[in-house]
């Protein structure tokens, strides 16, 4: 089984310890993106991945191809020019100080490639699934109909489409955000929306913005996955991460699949926070591994989230995990262990 993800990596600049940005005289620089998220956390638990994206012709496209392939996962279709590798600035928070970002990603080499670049016909050979998230399609209209033409392409071919809805406010607005999706989900197969995701992607209202009090929106939650499943009958998965949020470093995570017409849960998890960024990556890829290594749907649930959760306490935008750390975690708070 083989993932291809589409979207774009940045290279990341991260003041030292809790100094704030302003106050920096040095950055800690590393590469991240929602879609290579996914892609290296499903190559360090043993899949086969292929991530497609342009970079710049320089040693800082160079770079990032390197760090790519270092872990494993396939950069071959990387397309190359354009002028700049996007950046983003992140800011981690602490106690009361939420965490900040800063993108300066306009004008990169993805954000202005052209949906004819893409040639998925032949970037696509041997996938089975292709993952894009809704940052992707936000940065440009080219880049929206690269998308559809993607999924287009699968739909026909047999490929499954996954879609993190990945609402960003900075990136776009909610109605841009759900007249795209009405164009996509006719050919989505696997969805995963989180927090506002529902209500700002789909216009179907799962949660009231209380970060404080995720968990207790279970119910709310999934009506909202199966209002989304009734209108689009080709979604055979639909993947919520709930969070009760107290502080930038303490916080409750938990998850609900719905596979089919059946929910599986995961237990609840009390998680003290090194870098709150990308836990809906690592989740989205542990529900990929449990999908592409024939687990059951509980055992899915419970790998993702333990994946989720893993992230939380690991520097950087990738989950550097391996699959038996994650299986321990997910053997030893999981339905199993719960029963013992």
């Amino acid at each position: 089984m083989k993932l291809t993800s589409f979207g774009e990596l940045m290279l990341r600049f991260k003041p030292a310890a809790c100094t704030r940005i302003i106050q920096a005289t040095s950055f800690e620089a590393s590469f991240g993106g929602a879609e290579a998220n996914v892609a290296t956390s499903l190559t360090l638990v043993g899949n086969q991945t292929a991530y497609i994206t342009k970079l710049p012709t320089n040693m800082l496209g160079e770079a990032a191809i390197y760090k790519l392939r270092g872990y494993g996962t396939d950069t071959t279709h990387i397309l190359r020019g354009g002028e700049r590798i996007g950046t983003y600035y992140f800011e981690k928070g602490t106690s009361v100080r939420g965490t900040n970002v800063i993108y300066d990603r306009a004008h990169s080499a993805f954000a202005t490639s052209t949906s004819d670049e893409y040639q998925w016909s032949k970037l696509l050979s041997g996938t089975n699934y292709f993952y894009v998230s809704g940052i992707t399609p936000a940065l440009s209209p080219a880049l929206q109909e690269a998308v559809l033409d993607a999924a287009i392409y699968c739909h026909k071919s047999g490929i499954k489409v996954v879609y993190d809805a990945n609402y960003r406010g900075k990136l776009w607005s909610p109605e841009e955000a759900q007249q795209f999706s009405k164009q996509l989900m006719p050919y989505v197969s696997i969805v995963f929306a989180h927090d506002e995701d529902f209500e700002s992607s789909f216009g179907i209202k799962a949660f009231d913005g209380d970060m404080t009090n995720g968990i207790a929106q279970k119910t709310q939650f999934k009506a909202a996955m199966k209002q989304l499943k009734a209108e689009y009958p080709n979604l055979d998965t639909i993947g919520s991460v709930l969070r009760n949020i107290y502080s930038v470093e303490n916080s409750q995570w938990s998850a609900i699949l719905l596979q089919d017409d059946d929910f599986s849960e995961s237990p609840v998890y009390d998680v003290h926070i090194y870098e709150g960024v990308g836990g809906g990556d690592a989740f989205a890829a542990g529900i990929m591994h449990g999908f592409m290594n024939h687990l059951t749907s509980q055992q899915t649930v419970e790998f993702g989230i333990a994946a989720s959760v893993t992230k939380l306490t690991i520097s950087g935008d990738f989950n550097l995990a391996y699959k038996d750390e994650i299986a321990r975690l997910a053997n030893n708070h999981g339905s199993s262990a719960m029963n013992r």
